[in-house]
Parts: C-alpha cells; structure tokens; sequence
C-alpha cells in the first residue's frame, strides 16, 4: 500500500498530457502491468459520479499504466457516444478542469461494448482489440459496478469469453444479505475465480482518514501502548446521514442500514481500529489481522440493538407501507481477545439524521481517583477523546483537562486539533476509488475485504438478522429514538459534539 499524491506525478502542471510512454517510465506504475479496465454498468451512476472521473484524474496524474477502458451496459452505442457520456461525466463529477487536450488523451483511451446478449464472442474481441494496443503484456480488470444478481450472469460471461486468466476482478456490495446467501455467492465466484482474483471494495477504507488510523496506531510510541483494555474505556464509531432514502425506496426497503453500512463499512473501520500489529505492511499480513479482529467478535446480541426507523419511511415510493426496515441502527460489539475484553464498542448510522458525519470517538479511562477538589471541573465533560473525521478534511483532535488561568484550580476541557489541509505537505491525496482501482492494479489486497471476513461477519450477524428487535420510529432530522441513549449508559454519545471542531 504505497503513499500517492498528485503533486507528485505532475497533475499540477495543468497543460501536460502524459503520453503513453511517460505511463510506462513513470517509477510509481513499475509494479504494474498495462491493463485493459473492462467497466460492467460503464453507464450507471457509479461510473458516472466516481468510476469515469477518477479514471480521468488517474491517467492525468500519470498514476496509470498504459491502459484502454472498455465500457460496457445494456444498450446499443457507438465508441464516439461512449466517449461523450464519459467525459460529461467527468465535467459534471470530476474534482478538476482539464484542458480539450487533456481530456482528449483520455477519451481516445476509451471504447464500448453492449453486453445486453450476452455475447461471449463480442466482449473477447472488444477485450482483445483494447488489449493489442498495449502489448503481449497487457492484463485485464473487470470492474462490475453492477447489482450482485447481475455480477453473477456477468461472472458466468466473463469465464465463457475466457477473460479469467491473469485478470483481477472488483466486486461491488452488498456481498449477501446473510450467511447463506454471503456463501451462495462466494461459491458462485469462486466456480470461475480463485479468491487472489477477486477484490471486494469499501471505499471507507480508501479514503486517507481511514488509512491514517494505521500511521497513527503503528508509527508512533505515543499511542500503540496504550491502544488497549487497561487505557480505553470504549470506542465509538458514528456515521450518521442527514439524506434520506430519496428514489431508492424499493432497494432500501430490501436491505436497511445494517445490511447497507454496519456489515460492510463499519465493521471493516473497527477492524483497523482492533487489530493487532501486523508483521509488515503488506496485504496478507494485514488482512490476516483484520480477519481475527472479525472472529474475535461476538455474535451480536439483537438485547443490545436499537433500530429505528424515520416519519415518512413508508409514505415512499417503493416503500412497504408496514414496513419494519430500519433507516437508523445503533448496536453495541464485544471483541473476545485479551486486547479489547470488557471494552465496548459502539456503532450507529442512519438516514435523515441531525447531522452528516463520519466520526471515530475513542474514550480513554479516567484516573482512578482524583486529587483535585470538588467543583474544580474534573470530569465535568467527560473522559479525554482521541477523535478522528473519516471526511474529506481528515481531522483529528486529542481533548484533555487543562488549567483555567486565574488563582484558583479550576480546569476546563481543552484540545489539539490537526488537520491534514494545515500539513505543510499539500499534497493532494487520492479519492477513494481512485486508490482502490490502482491497488487492484497493482494485486494488492490491503484495502479490500475476503470471503472469509465476509462470511464471519454474517455469522455474528445471524442472531441479529432471524431476531430484529421492533422498530422505533424517531422524527427527520434528529439523532434517533430515545433509547439509543439508553443502549449506551453510562457513557453517552459523542455526536452531537458539546464543542465544536475549530475552523
């Protein structure tokens, strides 16, 4: 898992157009093989809004091997009308402008392929003719931005075109909606590809905040040996959402917030936060980690589940008018290792809540008996808290009680904020996808989740799923039903923040 940044590669010159060649030489693409980018659902809202612009910044930052884009959906289309949908979607989507020249390089990069009938015959040739303008050493990725009953049809496709060897696969979730079916279609996959193939993504853990959790935890003797039960009191992992589930009714009410956020972003964020040490920082080691993170933990106990769900759910379209799906869980997990025993962590997230935020909350123990006289203010706002922001400004702040000035001994609860726009490194990181594509490039597994951690995550899941407590309705815009109050006592919940991050 290498450090990218644009400035690095020359995207700050806004008038260069790296040539294939310039991919080729360029030190950071040397592990990589040129690559045919074969993009099932090429015309969806994915590969609209993330996948096509990402490609564009990628290829203009150089951080590409020499590399040809084969779109493919359901509909008939030229190569030229691929390429105008594609680069309108970088206008409307993409983080930068690009001169003509630029954004022609990229689109002279691209061709189409309809897959509506499932020729096996026309997707090996639109594979093969891309693959010939790069080489004998060209290889493919599949990316299948596509519904999980689609990818299935897709696989089946793929492996009668003969496009499994040497090629490496990209799954989107949800991966099952519980164990069986987590299973079913593993099996299904694995009939065509090896498990090293296949890379299951969660864009939470390309983005840099996320990743900044291991140079924290692992580069710095302030915080690895106090990273434990004997030091923290509990952990907090809070994502909540203030839209709500707008025209995707039908999907939603088929799937919910566990389903579509705990199993596959928040669970793979505690990992990071749970983990050992890994032996290097290299794919199997750390995912090794994560997976006995993931058979530490618990089955989840529907006791210590609160779900809620908002006003309005079933007046939408799509919507069961009873339905007992849930826009909104708060849970608590227990990890049974000698690391983490006794020690909380608690998960929530939700649509059409008070606030959008992407927020870790560790809570580090109190002394065990004080010193300072009553009424000093000690305690008065709670434990000290190691906080990160998982969004784009990658903050992260350390509170503690200091001394009010005066003759006095008052205290008063204080913090160091950092941000990563404030580092005299301005760098600017890459998108989630865009890491994640270049890692599966490069075979790299660091950042993407296994069958294995999958499957046991629906194995601790299951109780949960067969025995869902009742729903709670709570209004638009608030932070939940009351009792989500309840399910952490006595602690409370970081979010909304008593005081607010600085500007």
């Amino acid at each position: 898992m290498s450090e990218l940044s644009i400035d690095e590669t020359g995207q700050g010159d806004p008038e260069v157009v790296f040539s294939e060649e310039a991919h080729r030489r360029n030190p950071l693409n040397s592990n990589m093989s040129p690559n045919v980018i074969m993009l099932f659902g090429a015309t969806g809202d994915l590969a609209k809004r993330k996948l096509l612009p990402g490609l564009l910044n990628l290829c203009q930052a150089g951080l590409l091997p020499p590399f040809r884009v084969v779109g493919a959906a359901r509909e008939e289309m030229s190569n030229d009308r691929f390429r105008e949908i594609a680069l309108q979607a970088c206008d409307d989507f993409g983080r930068r402008q690009f001169t003509v020249e630029q954004r022609n390089n990229f689109a002279k990069r691209l061709s189409y392929v309809n897959v509506a009938d499932a020729d096996a015959e026309l997707l090996a040739n639109a594979v093969g003719e891309a693959a010939k303008e790069l080489g004998p050493e060209a290889r493919c990725l599949l990316y299948l931005s596509v519904p999980p009953k689609a990818a299935l049809g897709l696989i089946d496709l793929i492996g009668e075109a003969g496009l499994v060897e040497d090629s490496r696969i990209i799954m989107e979730k949800p991966f099952g909606t519980d164990l069986a079916s987590a299973r079913k279609l593993n099996d299904a996959i694995h009939t065509v590809f090896p498990e090293n193939q296949v890379f299951r993504i969660d864009h939470f853990l390309g983005k840099e905040a996320a990743q900044n959790i291991l140079a924290l935890r692992f580069a710095n003797g302030l915080f690895e040996p106090i990273w434990n039960r004997s030091h923290i009191a509990h952990v907090q992992i809070d994502v909540p959402e203030t839209l709500d589930v707008g025209t995707r009714g039908s999907f939603y009410d088929g799937t919910g917030a566990f389903r579509d956020m705990v199993v596959t972003h928040l669970m793979q964020i505690l990992a990071f936060l749970a983990m050992e040490p890994p032996t290097e920082l290299a794919p199997l080691a750390i995912t090794e980690e994560k997976n006995k993170v993931f058979r530490s933990i618990r089955p989840i106990d529907p006791a210590n589940v609160v779900r809620g769900q908002y006003e309005g759910y079933r007046d939408v379209d799509g919507v069961d008018p009873d339905s007992e799906t849930e826009t909104m869980i708060a849970l608590r997990c227990e990890i049974d290792n000698w690391r983490w025993s006794g020690v909380p962590f608690y998960l929530r997230t939700g649509k059409a809540m008070a606030e959008g935020a992407r927020i870790i909350s560790i809570a580090f123990r109190e002394p065990p008996q004080s010193m300072f006289p009553a009424h000093s203010g000690v305690g008065e706002y709670g434990p000290d808290h190691l906080t990160f922001d998982l969004n784009d400004r990658a903050r992260l702040s350390l509170s503690f009680y200091g001394k009010l000035p005066g003759p006095t001994m008052t205290l008063e609860k204080t913090s160091m904020q950092f941000s990563r726009q404030e580092a005299e490194s301005k760098s600017d990181g890459l998108e989630a996808y865009e890491r994640l594509i270049r890692d599966a490039m490069a075979g790299d597994h660091t950042l993407f989740t296994t069958a294995e951690g999958i499957e046991r995550l629906w194995e601790i899941s299951d109780d949960l799923i067969q025995s869902p407590p009742p729903v709670e309705e709570y209004p638009q815009g608030s932070w939940g039903p009351h009792s989500i109050h309840q399910l952490i006592e006595p602690d409370t919940w970081r979010l909304p923040f008593a005081r607010r991050w600085r500007g």
